[in-house]
């Protein structure tokens, strides 16, 4: 049986310390918006944090026992509050706004005995969504002030649910089931965070990551699909949430896993557990198709989580084999290509899950 965490977790565990000013985007931290970023690992089941530098690299901060195997991690984009994903429920933990450090919410984890597989924050950072193994996404809202979740609200979605995502309008929400081969789409009620089911659209072969864009009155839904190699892109219909496909997927490396939008909307990157590499399209805006930017840049070795510091200077992938440990690259202004910063920053063992603020 997987108990609670212990109850000097309540204390700040994580002191991140003061880092030179890298930006004035959402989800800075401290007096010069110092970044952040957070890992979880499935080998010693713990949290790795770290701070950004203006160059980019990753700074060891120290690391955060955790007593159930992570899957997940997400960070409001407030900078306020984490919530990771594990077999028995979702943990909560309150965010230092000047140090990053992190206090575990004292009656975590929320909802024992589900198994987590995604979870992602609302836009307006009122509302935890939480893939189930079980088959069902649960919807909980975020106390403001403590961070404890209430869970409000319960649906079906396909089989083996591997990927969440919410519009960036905070409308729809949308379940990959690696399973049943589709994209379980949701509308989102505004007061509530409630969610109300749309349609099953079918996807390519295991689908397994997928992450939303908007340009203007338009938004589009990418969804990664391991078994077919491939990247599946869809329209969102303003109105209701459905889905409808944007030509035929677009090839990725071998066994695409994590998926990710730059802040600007016009780019995505794809990490692919398979040929151990990331891959980058630009986005048009006005149709959704995706292109290939260059040849796949190489990662560690089975990349699975992927993220975008807020500013969209940088892009982090977490190495789940190999000794565990984060790539990291720069993005080109204006082509999206990415250039390795050098030697991938330690992690601990098995990292499977990375997540900067707003920024799942």
């Amino acid at each position: 049986m997987k108990t609670r965490m212990s109850s000097w977790l309540a204390l700040p565990l994580l002191l991140l310390t003061g880092c030179p000013s890298g930006g004035g985007g959402d989800g800075g931290f401290g007096v010069g918006g110092t970044g952040v970023a957070y890992v979880v690992n499935t080998g010693p089941n713990e949290i790795s944090a770290y701070t950004t530098d203006v160059a980019g690299a990753l700074r060891d901060a120290g690391t955060l026992p955790l007593a159930d195997v992570p899957s997940s991690i997400a960070v409001s984009s407030d900078s306020a509050f984490a919530f990771i994903g594990t077999n028995d429920g979702v943990y909560a933990f309150r965010v230092n706004s000047g140090t990053g450090g992190l206090s575990s919410v004292s009656i975590s984890p929320f909802s024992p005995g589900n198994s987590i597989t995604a979870l992602t924050v609302s836009p307006n950072n009122r509302v935890v969504y939480a893939a189930n193994g079980n088959g069902t996404v649960v919807a909980y809202s975020i106390n403001a002030t403590t961070g404890s979740l209430t869970s409000i609200d319960t649906e079906n979605v396909g089989t083996s649910p591997s990927g969440v995502a919410v519009s960036p309008n905070g409308q729809f929400l949308y379940v990959s089931n690696q399973g049943s081969n589709n994209v379980s789409a949701f509308r989102v009620d505004g007061t509530t965070g409630a969610l109300t089911f749309e349609e099953n659209e079918l996807a390519g072969t295991a689908p397994a990551g997928v992450a939303v864009m908007a340009s203007g009155s338009d938004s589009f839904l990418y969804v990664s699909n391991q078994g077919s190699n491939n990247v599946s892109a869809f329209t969102i219909n303003g109105t209701t949430g459905a889905l409808t496909g944007v030509g035929a997927p677009v090839a990725a490396g071998t066994t695409p896993s994590g998926v990710v939008v730059s802040p600007n909307g016009s780019f995505l990157y794809v990490s692919n557990q398979g040929s151990n590499n990331v891959s980058a399209f630009t986005i048009n805006g006005t149709t959704g198709a995706l292109t290939g930017v260059g040849a796949p840049v190489a990662a560690g070795t089975t990349p699975s989580g992927i993220t975008i510091e807020p500013d969209g200077q940088f892009l982090y992938v977490s190495n789940s084999s190999g000794g565990g440990n984060v790539s990291g690259y720069r993005i080109t202004a204006g082509t999206g290509a990415l250039v390795s910063l050098g030697s991938a920053f330690p992690a601990g063992g098995n990292p499977v899950g990375i997540a900067t603020p707003g920024r799942p």
